[in-house]
């Protein structure tokens, strides 16, 4: 298999698409370099990416010639092709309660994160990749990046209140699919994995349920979550 995942400055992981497909491979017992490769790829290699797939979107997984795009679409692929290792989505009677999770955490959690991390991000990416996305996501936003994560301590409030599930949820539980995580956790533990690697700020409390569960998140795998850099610490 051949997995093509959004790269940053060196070597950071960046997109928070991306780690959910790590931990998903983590999580079926494949191992980089033995059962998939990793191919990275930057903002400018778009076209490369549109001639695989049809779309500009990472990350992609490549099996056996067949090229899947979208997290869910590969999280089902790999349960499909590999029903005898570990199931990501738990089977057809749990995918309802797992896809609602992965659009809470699309619409809802990464809605509101953003505001919070935006302005910092691109000191994350490839040093050719930062002018495209400044430009881009400005264009979409109508304001600078600094302007559109302003007045934080509004923004945190809102992002608090769309975590309080979360917080409930992990209060009863060790984890989002309940002992032991699934794709649910991945999911929603990408979009803070996104916060964590890409902005100076922790947009969490330093003791909370949620902080708890993310660092156990981080260990799973062998500290999977650790494996890459985290934010520079001198300005770029």
């Amino acid at each position: 298999m051949i997995f093509y995942e959004r790269v940053g400055h060196e070597g950071r992981r960046p997109s928070p698409f991306s780690w959910r497909i790590r931990y998903a491979l983590a999580h079926k017992n494949f191992r980089e370099g033995a059962d998939f490769e990793v191919r990275p790829v930057r903002f400018a290699d778009v076209e490369m990416v549109r001639q695989l797939s049809g779309q500009q979107y990472t990350p992609l997984l490549s099996d056996a010639g067949h090229v899947v795009h979208d997290t869910w679409n590969i999280a089902a692929h790999l349960d499909k092709r590999f029903p005898d290792t570990h199931l990501l989505l738990g089977g057809t009677s749990g995918q309802g309660p797992v896809r609602m999770i992965n659009s809470w955490a699309d619409k809802a959690l990464l809605a509101t994160l953003r505001p919070l991390v935006l302005a910092d991000f691109p000191a994350v990416l490839d040093a050719g990749d930062r002018a495209y996305f400044r430009q881009s996501r400005e264009q979409a936003l109508g304001v600078t990046l600094e302007e559109y994560c302003a007045d934080r301590p509004v923004k945190r409030a809102a992002f608090a209140a769309v975590c309080a599930p979360l917080e409930f949820t992990l209060q009863q539980h060790a984890f989002i699919a309940s002992d032991t995580p699934a794709y649910a956790d991945y999911a929603v533990f990408s979009v803070f994995q996104m916060a964590r690697l890409g902005s100076p700020n922790d947009v969490l409390p330093t003791s909370s349920v949620i902080s708890d569960w993310r660092m156990r998140m981080v260990s799973l795998f062998g500290g999977l979550g650790d494996q890459f850099p985290g934010y520079p610490r001198t300005a770029i």
